[in-house]
């Protein structure tokens, strides 16, 4: 059996924590976010989360047909 590897682009929201570092969010992944000192260690800990969340993770709805982006 071959694993099929899938690149996914995600985007991360990134915002200074008030008692000081950052911390980030992944709008389209619910509940995934992370926290960091500094923005290097900051985007290593997203990533992790994000490879986290997806492989625990199961897919609610079924794979669309087509994906469209719809500007409002």
């Amino acid at each position: 059996m071959v694993a099929i590897l899938r690149c996914v682009t995600l985007k991360a929201l990134i915002h200074r924590a008030d008692e000081g570092g950052f911390w980030a969010e992944v709008p389209a992944l619910p509940g995934c976010v992370t926290q960091a000192e500094t923005l290097e260690e900051l985007r290593a800990n997203i990533r992790e989360a994000i490879q986290g969340w997806l492989a625990v993770e199961e897919p609610t709805q079924a794979e669309a047909d087509q994906v469209i982006e719809v500007a409002v």
